[in-house]
C-alpha cells in the first residue's frame, strides 16, 4: 500500500540546498518512491506561527521503501547535504 513521508525544510545553506535538489530526486527514485507536490511556489491558506517554508509530499511503495530511503547508507552523502543544507522534518503518514 502506497505510504506518504512530508518533508518540511526550513532553509538554511541555499547554496548546499541546491546541491541537494541536484541528486535528491535520484536518492528517492532508488527506493521507488516520487514527488507528489511541493517546493517554494505554494499558497499558505493559514499560518499561525508554525508555518516551514518549504514542503514536499514523496510517496513510496511501501513503508519499507520510505524507511529504506531514509536509512540507506550509500545515501548517506545526500542525506547529509541536505541537513546541512536545511533544518529539516520528515515525517512518514501512516495510510487511512
Amino acid at each position: 500500500m502506497t505510504h506518504y513521508v512530508v518533508v518540511q525544510m526550513d532553509p538554511k545553506d541555499p547554496e548546499t540546498l541546491q546541491q541537494y535538489y541536484k541528486v535528491g530526486g535520484a536518492a528517492v527514485k532508488k527506493h521507488g518512491g516520487y514527488p507528489i507536490a511541493g517546493g517554494a511556489d505554494k499558497t499558505v491558506l493559514e499560518d499561525n506561527g508554525g508555518g516551514i517554508p518549504a514542503h514536499v509530499l514523496l510517496a513510496f511503495p511501501d513503508a519499507d521503501a520510505a524507511t529504506g530511503w531514509i536509512e540507506d547508507p550509500e545515501l548517506a552523502e545526500v542525506h547529509a547535504l541536505r541537513r546541512k543544507g536545511a533544518h529539516t522534518t520528515i515525517t512518514l503518514l501512516p495510510p487511512m
